[in-house]
């Protein structure tokens, strides 16, 4: 099986049963995303306590790559600071956007997300849900938008 293949298998199994999906009780930060190219439609809601995200959860109807992505980013990002998910958004955001960019080996499976750059539409169907995530953390009661 080669790396393709492997990630293929990621983001498939992360969109047909996506983890941390579902409402959080006792959630005290949340945002509301809307990819309208795509129709992809999120809300992430958090549990924060002394600037650590103990639980989140998300809700939403998208596509594959929106749905893998909120999936493993939720994974990705639970137990995690603040500053930790600033330098976890940038390298995902290199890896989605720069061409060149190599997958982080911090970004874990993460990294099943590096295909999607060869399709740039898609690019903002994995990166809604991090944005969502940005506006969750900040307080923002503005929905996101990828358009």
């Amino acid at each position: 099986m080669d790396l393709d293949d492997l990630y293929r298998d990621v983001i498939v199994d992360h969109n047909r049963r996506p983890r941390n999906f579902g409402r959080l009780v006792g959630a005290n930060r949340s945002a509301e995303g809307n990819n309208p190219l795509c129709g992809d439609k999120l809300h992430v809601f958090l549990e924060m306590k002394d600037d650590i995200i103990r639980d989140i959860r998300f809700e939403g109807a998208g596509c594959a790559i929106s749905t893998a992505s909120a999936s493993l980013m939720s994974e990705a990002v639970k137990g995690k600071s603040r500053a930790d998910i600033v330098d976890l958004f940038g390298s995902v955001h290199r890896m989605l956007t720069q061409h060149d960019a190599e997958a982080d080996a911090g970004l874990g499976k993460l990294a099943a997300l590096s295909g999607v750059r060869e399709f740039p539409m898609r690019v903002k169907c994995a990166s809604l849900c991090w944005h969502t995530l940005n506006a969750a953390l900040a307080g923002s009661a503005v929905p996101v938008s990828t358009e």
